[in-house]
């Protein structure tokens, strides 16, 4: 397994550089000799799925050491770009069309379908075999340039073994099998490069969750700095309907943070001073100061990329049993057939012959069809896998997935619709269910929070009638109220209530119900009128939840039948809610309040208890956990992009059901 040198005592932090290029086992493995070779470098490791190189020099070297690097990765085929101490990715975001390998894998397929075609007329033997060759050169080309620097650092590898075997079909007369060889070789390389761009450029779009500036708060003025000039102790201003820079606690105002992208949670979080936020969540309507408790390398938000960065490079083509078994073949068959030809020379004195004999067993021994191949079995379940709506990334995320015990879930967005909705309207007194609903939609249709929003749209669903309001204010973080004829009606939390008068034996009265619903891990938004300055009256409460998505539960039985053991469910929620959406879907453990690294370190868990784990979300959050599983699936309609990409299948229709057929 590939892992990233750690810093040795009394040196420097290793030297990271972001590669562009790489798509395949062997090219990390090339980077890794060219640059371990350097004078000055002690270890150099390379991510793959990542993209990445970190390279640990030698106590004297310094920074002079990078354009040695960069110097050797591009003498090797590829690009490397040095990212800065406390700086982001370089890389800017790639176009598949605009991939490498592309144009030479097009035109090499293009060129052997118009040499085979021209076979097939006689008489054009030289313009077959002139076509053949120019598709063998222009899509082996860099099949040849990667051999030639395993070459020069001494190693043998399946660049080197393909090389030979094209020369060796060509020195043979078999043009159109050397030329097909390269092309589907090439082909190969290229939808796998495509691939492990796409993944590297979700994991940048990760950091856009943060903003670039912050407004930094230094003895009475507010700066614009950049968010990386930040450090711990700073305190900085974060406006309604911004992103937090950093890291850190509240130690001014109020708001609701929707950190669903970092925690999970469901619902908007209610902060206020003392309540720990985190880098990349977005501002509600409230300001807020925060003191800064992280640097922006040290945030969440940051190590959520570089879990995702991790995981990805673990899941390196060189741990697969294809590149493991041909780092013994490759120099193996190359051996074998120079025997083959020196011990057939001296024995009969016929060179030709046996170099002949020599390069016939290259060609046939070459495996570049257990390389560029998928069984038969694996194509046909894609296939059918693809018309039921599950988007697979390749053979071996069936394969584990047909192998695997362990089932987890993530809740918001995956388990439930991600959404809130009205579960319950609790009329209190006279006051009828629809004029309650009513009352609570004439307050909330003017406001902008999820809950608001929720309370309107069930209202609207169930036609109720919305009285006419006038003077809406928002009180960030505890409600919100508007004036209805000569009335005030308020809606809110019992913060809010007992800020407008009401007493604690009015609340008390209630307080049963109101806990009852807070302990199902629903938001209780309490309803009252104000009228001539006396004690607010409370007409009622609004429970406001996530719900569970339609078929969740048969679809953790249907789970269960074909063939999982345990079926487990994480999230950042509160213990409240996930054991209430936990207990409805029918699942064995529920592992709450977790933050993304949390819910790798649980399947790494699961795995060692259980076996294989099958890990299923859609959260930016959930990204390192869908990476670091034996098989991660996403959510394709709701899913973000990370996750997306993260995952070795996608749910293109949201449904569950098909969990179970993937792994039947």
């Amino acid at each position: 397994m590939t892992t990233r040198p750690a810093p040795v005592p009394g040196t420097k932090a290793p030297l990271v550089f972001d590669v562009v290029g790489m798509d395949c086992g062997d090219c990390a493995r090339s980077v890794e000799r060219v640059v371990g070779q350097l004078p000055g470098v002690r270890s150099a490791a390379v991510s793959l799925g990542a993209g990445m190189l970190s390279v640990e020099a030698e106590p004297a070297t310094d920074d002079a050491l990078v354009p040695s690097i960069a110097g050797a990765v591009d003498r090797a085929g590829y690009t490397a770009t040095w990212r800065e101490p406390g700086g982001g990715r370089q890389v800017g975001a790639a176009v598949w069309w605009r991939s490498r390998r592309l144009i030479p894998a097009a035109a090499a397929a293009a060129l052997w379908t118009v040499a085979f075609a021209v076979s097939r007329f006689d008489g054009a033997a030289l313009v077959t075999i002139a076509l053949y060759a120019v598709a063998i050169v222009a899509g082996g080309a860099p099949i040849a340039r990667a051999a030639l620097q395993s070459v020069r650092v001494r190693a043998i590898d399946m660049n080197v073994l393909m090389t030979i075997s094209v020369v060796g079909a060509a020195l043979l007369g078999e043009w159109s099998e050397g030329a097909l060889v390269v092309v589907l070789f090439t082909i190969g390389n290229t939808l796998q490069a495509i691939t492990f761009e796409r993944t590297r450029a979700a994991i940048r779009t990760l950091l856009d969750l943060s903003p670039a500036e912050a407004w930094l708060v230094r003895d009475g003025v507010e700066l614009t700095v950049a968010v990386g000039a930040l450090a711990v102790g700073d305190r900085v201003r974060v406006r309604p309907g911004e992103r937090l820079p950093a890291d850190g606690t509240v130690r001014e105002g109020t708001s609701a943070l929707d950190q669903s992208a970092i925690t999970g949670e469901s619902l908007p979080v209610e902060v206020e001073p003392g309540a720990p936020v985190f880098a990349g969540t977005m501002n509600g309507a409230g300001t807020l100061v925060v003191e800064v408790g992280a640097v922006a390398s040290d945030s969440t938000l940051a190590r959520i990329v570089h879990l995702v960065e991790e995981a990805q490079g673990s899941r390196a083509p060189s741990q697969q049993l294809v590149d493991r078994f041909a780092a013994i073949y490759t120099p193996a068959v190359v051996a074998l057939a120079a025997l083959l030809a020196l011990l057939g020379t001296l024995v009969s004195g016929d060179s030709g012959t046996w170099v002949y004999r020599a390069l016939v067993l290259l060609v046939i021994a070459c495996p570049c069809a257990l390389v560029i191949s998928t069984p038969v079995a694996i194509v046909s379940a894609i296939g059918a896998a693809t018309r039921r709506g599950v988007l697979v990334k390749g053979g071996a995320a069936l394969e584990r997935a047909g192998r695997a015990r362990v089932v987890a879930f993530d809740k918001t967005g995956t388990l439930t619709l991600g959404r809130p909705w009205v579960a319950a309207v609790v009329p209190f007194g006279d006051v009828s269910a629809e004029a309650l609903l009513g009352l609570a939609a004439g307050v909330e249709r003017h406001s902008e929070h999820p809950l608001g929003r929720a309370v309107v749209a069930r209202a609207l669903h169930d036609r109720v009638t919305i009285p006419e309001t006038r003077d809406f204010t928002a009180l960030v973080g505890r409600g919100a109220r508007v004036t209805l004829d000569d009335d005030t009606i308020a809606i809110g939390n019992t913060r809010l209530l007992e800020e407008l008068g009401l007493s604690a034996a009015h609340l008390a009265a209630h307080r049963a119900v109101v806990d009852e619903h807070a302990a199902a891990g629903r938001s209780a938004l309490l309803v009252a009128r104000l009228a001539d300055g006396g004690e607010p009256e409370l007409l009622g409460l609004i429970a406001v939840a996530d719900r569970l998505r339609p078929g969740a539960a048969e679809s953790v039985r249907a789970i269960r039948a074909a063939g999982a053991t345990r079926v487990v469910m994480l999230t950042g929620d509160s213990a409240a809610v996930a054991a209430t959406i936990g207990t409805a879907a029918g699942v064995d453990e529920v592992h709450a309040e977790l933050l993304p690294a949390d819910k790798a370190a649980a399947l790494t868990t699961l795995r060692r208890e259980h076996g294989a784990v099958v890990m299923i979300g859609d959260g930016i959050n959930d990204a390192p956990a869908l990476a670091t599983a034996d098989v991660g699936v996403a959510m394709g309609t709701a899913g973000s992009d990370i996750a997306l990409e993260s995952a070795g299948l996608i749910l293109m229709r949201d449904d569950l059901d098909e969990v179970a057929g993937i792994m039947r």
